[in-house]
């Protein structure tokens, strides 16, 4: 999705700036998320509890995305990866009790028109 057109839907559907933030670590496009936006969302993780809901939300329904959205998977679990070992100890008690995000994507599968099996860049053994 093009930048302008995120910005807009950032917009419409009033998302916070931790979601925005999250969105866009974890958009489609082809590279990956920055170390300093994972570091600063690893941050906002201590700042409040609206901030750090907003984050967690947003990574649950960028982990509940499908198919042509296998970026937004793969990208939420390296967020995800760097928050459990940098964000606030809140972001551990989420996912122990979330785990059943993560084990479900044991099962994700994505091969793209051209045969390229996109599943095996996120998948857990």
């Amino acid at each position: 999705m093009s930048k302008v057109l995120r910005g807009f839907k950032n917009v419409t559907k009033g998302y916070s700036t931790a979601q925005v933030k999250v969105r866009h670590a974890t958009s489609n496009d082809p590279q990956g998320p920055s170390g300093s936006e994972m570091s600063e969302i690893a941050q906002m993780t201590f700042n409040s509890s609206n901030e750090f809901y907003d984050i967690m939300d947003m990574l649950e329904k960028r982990l509940n995305d499908e198919g042509k959205n296998w970026r937004h998977v793969f990208k939420s679990l390296k967020v995800l990866d760097y928050v459990l070992h940098e964000g606030s100890g809140l972001v551990v008690t989420w996912a122990q009790k979330n785990i059943h995000l993560i084990n479900v994507l044991r099962e994700f599968r994505y091969i793209d028109r051209y045969g390229s099996d996109h599943s095996r860049n996120g998948k857990i053994p």
